[in-house]
């Protein structure tokens, strides 16, 4: 369960709704460190009532958007019989959209640990599971089998575990497949459509008037699962979580009238096509342009961008005939991503790829509060994170194998665009100070590196 809104310094005026917010204090890093830890619970049951209260406050959010949906096979599970549901991570409506169609049988969240801090009891009573994201945890496995064996309830994951910046998939864990045998219950998976091109992350959190549906589809029985290896469970889940939502908007022909469509757009399309430079992308109204070079598109009311003229540019001063090189001219934003990645692939694999950036930092020790520690300095380079600060006192690293992905969002509960690193005693979230547009970036080059660091592709690695 994640936030909202960043009043940003870039002249981007919020229009989107108030969401959730998260208890936060100041203290000192020695002060945190010496903090009781939260002690770990079993999942008790979820009650009726509380299902009901999630249903309620979930009414109003799905009659705007005249939500609808279809089950798909769902007649083979049968009634009460406890089931894992995984579903796509797209916007803040999903856990809405789950309680509807839950709502007729008792099942548990699997939801960040930081969406505890402050409300412990009321998240336990809803049914929620805390984890930490892109871990491996053992302890969050020992509870769902709880859940299932011993409260006899459903199980709700979203294995993407972070909402999808881009609007397509993000890396599935490997150890998922395992994870299905080790529960033994029917797999439900629940895709929604329109979800993201009503909400996207990037945009503010901006409402914009879309419909919004989703497909139940029942994936596999226990008896399937056990015949199965874990890869040809990973390869099913895989191909089940592959999708293209912008591509979903062109091809359905749905219209986004919205002005602000584009606002916030640089976060994730940070580097120009044109001139390379990274972190001077503006996204606002209905275009993005670079501030360097002055190269602009404009994001359609049908999801694609359009290369439009600006009519000055910064660096007049240069030879016209060296500033136009080729380039890619992109029309689809799930190219222009990808073409991001392959760009800091390719800095990984030539030793060049260093993030440096300053930051204000909070620590999470437990589910009280969040704790405002002091300022430091996060880096990022094929040695995997270091985060140093608090007058010297605090220096963490982790390695690239630590996670196969980054904990990186935008507007984190009201506070800022966020990246988190950690381990299971202390998880660190730094919000990068005047350093331009790096969260996405930064999960980017996490998640290449992991691959690059675990096929043994990097020298210092082999």
């Amino acid at each position: 369960m994640e936030a909202a809104v960043y009043n940003r310094s870039d002249g981007i005026e919020d229009k989107g709704e108030k969401r959730l917010k998260i208890k936060t204090a100041k203290m000192s890093y020695e002060e945190v460190l010496a903090l009781p830890v939260t002690i770990h619970q079993k999942p008790i049951k979820q009650r009726l009532l509380f299902r009901v209260v999630l249903l309620l406050l979930s009414i109003w959010d799905l009659w705007m958007t005249r939500f609808t949906y279809r089950m798909i096979g769902m007649e083979k599970l049968e009634k009460g019989e406890p089931c894992l549901v995984l579903m796509n991570h797209s916007s803040f409506i999903d856990l809405k959209i789950a309680a509807r169609l839950m709502c007729t049988r008792p099942f548990h969240i699997i939801c960040t640990a930081d969406g505890f801090v402050g409300k412990r009891w009321l998240m336990r009573q809803i049914g929620c599971i805390p984890t930490r994201k892109f871990m491996t945890d053992v302890t969050l496995v020992r509870d769902m089998v709880y859940a299932t064996k011993e409260l006899k309830s459903s199980i709700l994951m979203f294995p993407e575990a972070s909402y999808s910046f881009d609007g397509t998939q993000t890396p599935l864990p490997d150890s998922l497949g395992k994870c299905l045998k080790i529960l033994k219950v029917p797999v439900v998976m629940i895709r929604t459509h329109g979800a993201f091109a009503r909400d996207p992350l990037y945009n503010n959190l901006q409402l914009r008037k879309v419909r919004v549906s989703a497909d139940v589809e029942y994936l596999l029985s226990a008896k399937e699962i056990a015949e199965k290896s874990q890869q040809e469970l990973n390869d099913i889940l895989q191909e089940k979580f592959t999708f293209d939502y912008f591509r979903w908007q062109q091809e359905n022909e749905i219209r986004i009238k919205e002005p602000f469509r584009a606002d916030g757009l640089n976060r994730m399309l940070y580097k120009c096509p044109r001139c390379r430079a990274e972190g001077q992308m503006l996204g606002q109204g209905t275009k993005i342009l670079c501030k360097l070079c002055g190269k602009a598109y404009e994001l359609t009311e049908y999801g694609y961008l359009h290369a439009v003229e600006t009519e000055s540019r910064e660096n007049k001063k240069q030879d016209e005939s060296k500033e136009i090189q080729e380039f890619p001219n992109f029309t689809h934003i799930p190219d222009w991503y990808h073409w991001e990645r392959e760009c800091v692939r390719q800095e990984i694999l030539s030793g060049n790829y260093q993030m440096n950036v300053p930051v204000t930092i909070y620590m999470m020790v437990n589910t009280d509060r969040i704790y405002q520690v002091g300022e430091g300095v996060l880096s990022h380079s094929t040695e995997g994170f270091r985060l140093t600060g608090c007058d010297g006192r605090l220096d963490y690293r982790q390695e690239p194998l630590a996670s196969y992905s980054l904990y990186s969002d935008f507007y984190w509960y009201e506070i800022g665009d966020v990246i988190s690193i950690g381990d299971a005693r202390v998880q660190y979230y730094c919000f990068p100070k005047e350093s331009g547009d790096i969260v996405a970036k930064a999960r980017l080059a996490a998640e290449e590196l992991y691959k690059l660091v675990k096929q043994g592709t990097l020298a210092e690695y082999q």
